[in-house]
């Protein structure tokens, strides 16, 4: 998978732009604040149809402007695929080959973005929401049913806790409330088991190769204790927590347990990395992560995603960048930032696309060398 070209039109500090990428190696240079981090925003956008540095998507619209419109052509096998998005402070419209989408779903796990930002570090520093929307966006890049039932689940949940918020509760229509939430929650319970599970078996030996620790691992908290995924014991494992909890569910107005509270937690051996992890420690869990990923998404869908690195190599020694370094394979189509050139090894540069960004603008471009 490699995205073939793009072009932005009033998205952040870009009036228009069009850039043609390589399948291997782009490198994206230039001061800070001339656009690089919104560049790789883009096609985060273009992929994910929304931003993972802002909720408001009128924030992406250039001052002055009404609209945001970002084009891209996608290469999965040799077979392209055009993909769209306009937004226009109002209404958000997808669009796959011309043809307009209505299901979100039907279009984010289409192209597959794994990307890497200074603020990531917010996933292990940052509030529980924080994690569980990364556990929701890159679970749903590998299934958009995942995407269906979160949406479902979200919809039964305010159902339930605004007939919480009622002075007079009618028993058996809560029952049946909580019986379709249950349904919705033993489906998101396991696919999200099963996304840590994959995460586990990569992300130890991934982080000893980048900084020669050992025992890394990504612990799934739930709000209540689950010994079993089997789906008939995991609907009776939720349904008797949701009985329990039902006289605190009516004094507190509000469903207190389920996916909606889950949490992870990140530990080197019996260590915490929130409490106990330096930053630097807590970079690589968090790139450890990411790169474990692309092989997840590998064996999902039988192509790599595309790779966003935003200004890394600035954070890291020399021993740790070749370390990332020897990850970035020609199978993976990576799409790079930095202020310094120099930050990035001589033969990485030489095996790559360069692009200078000043102003929101292209400044020069240097071809691969082939």
């Amino acid at each position: 998978m490699y995205l073939k070209n793009i072009q932005i039109q009033n998205f952040r500090n870009y009036d228009k732009l069009s850039i043609s990428f390589e399948k291997g190696i782009n490198i994206i240079y230039g001061n800070n604040g001339q656009g690089k981090t919104n560049l790789l925003e883009s096609l985060y956008v273009l992929g994910m149809t929304k931003s993972h540095r802002s909720y408001i998507d009128n924030s992406l619209i250039k001052e002055g402007k009404q609209f945001f419109k970002i084009k891209g052509n996608l290469v999965i096998d040799y077979i392209k695929t055009k993909l769209e998005i306009n937004y226009d402070s109002i209404e958000k419209k997808v669009k796959l080959d011309n043809n307009l989408i209505k299901k979100v779903s039907n279009y984010i796990s289409k192209m597959n973005i794994i990307i890497f930002y200074p603020d990531d570090l917010s996933l292990i520093k940052g509030s529980p929401g924080e994690r569980r929307r990364f556990l929701n966006s890159e679970i749903s890049q590998l299934s958009g049913d995942y995407l269906v039932i979160l949406n479902d689940y979200n919809k039964l949940l305010k159902m339930r806790n605004d007939y919480l918020k009622n002075t007079d509760i009618d028993e058996n229509y809560l029952n049946v409330l909580t019986d379709y939430l249950i349904d919705k929650a033993v489906i998101l319970y396991k696919m999200r088991y099963k996304f840590i599970e994959k995460v586990n078996q990569k992300i130890k030996n991934i982080y000893k190769n980048l900084s020669n620790l050992d025992n890394f691992k990504v612990i799934y908290k739930t709000s209540f204790k689950i010994d079993n995924y089997q789906k008939d014991l995991l609907r009776e494992t939720i349904r008797k927590n949701f009985k329990k909890n039902l006289n605190k569910d009516k004094k507190n107005k509000i469903t207190m347990i389920g996916p909606h509270r889950d949490d992870l937690e990140f530990f080197i051996g019996e260590d915490n990395l929130k409490n106990f992890g330096s930053q630097g420690q807590q970079r690589m869990a968090i790139l450890s992560i990411k790169l474990a990923e692309i092989d997840i998404i590998n064996q999902y869908k039988g192509s790599n995603p595309i790779l966003l690195l935003d200004d890394v190599f600035s954070e890291l020694d020399k021993k740790k960048k070749n370390n990332l370094l020897a990850y970035l394979t020609n199978d993976i189509q990576a799409i790079i930032t930095t202020t310094d050139l120099t930050n990035i090894a001589k033969k990485i540069r030489d095996k790559s696309k360069l692009i200078e960004i000043k102003n929101g603008s292209i400044n020069k471009i240097t071809e691969v060398i082939k």
